[in-house]
């Protein structure tokens, strides 16, 4: 039967390379919603001196796109310095697929996403980029509210930010009792490495 799946869409689906926590990864990045189907986290190792992105694994929960694009990512990134990670785009992960049903375009995208939220996380962590609303607002984006599969901010569960110094507070509406533990959990997860202090409080 067909599937509409490259073959090397099947083949990093039937043995994903990468696959798998990776403790001792200097920047963390998480996008999608278990809830909504599709989530991925991306872990780099990076050699700060060269600039190169020694080693990238990922945790995938989703469809065969979603592992698959998961898998690319990795690959396209490891051995790469990050000015090359940082000009990758969601068609040159389609690309590298050797193509991708228009209805699966999203989980590039996702993988992308999470790729350029944690060189961001890296600048940030490296002093080379302040921890202000508009940054914070960019890493709550890569979480999606599975009551609207939306994201955080455009779903309106952050209802205000408040950055000083590295004390981050958040205030947040979360509509559903059933998806409160792993919007809370996800929230925790976008700023891991960061060092800061997060403080959540709900409305």
């Amino acid at each position: 039967m067909k599937t509409g799946y490259s073959p090397k869409v099947k083949e990093l689906f039937m043995q994903p390379k990468n696959a798998g926590v990776m403790e001792d990864a200097d920047v963390t990045a998480i996008a999608g919603s278990v809830a909504c189907g599709d989530m991925l986290k991306l872990y780099l190792k990076i050699d700060g001196e060269k600039g190169i992105i020694e080693r990238a694994t990922f945790e995938s929960y989703g469809c065969v796109a979603n592992i698959a694009t998961s898998s690319m990512i990795t690959e396209m990134v490891k051995g790469k310095t990050l000015e090359y990670a940082r000009e990758l785009t969601f068609k040159d992960e389609i690309t590298a697929l050797g193509g991708l049903p228009k209805i699966k375009y999203h989980c590039a995208s996702l993988a992308v996403q999470a790729l350029k939220i944690a060189l961001n996380k890296w600048d940030f962590i490296n002093g080379k980029k302040e921890l202000d609303e508009v940054f914070a607002r960019s890493l709550l984006r890569g979480i999606l509210d599975p009551s609207t599969d939306k994201d955080l901010i455009a779903s309106g569960t952050v209802k205000r930010i408040e950055i000083d110094g590295r004390d981050v507070a958040l205030l947040i509406h979360i509509s559903s009792e059933e998806h409160r533990d792993e919007i809370l959990s996800n929230i925790a997860e976008v700023f891991e490495k960061m060092n800061v202090n997060l403080k959540i409080e709900e409305e």
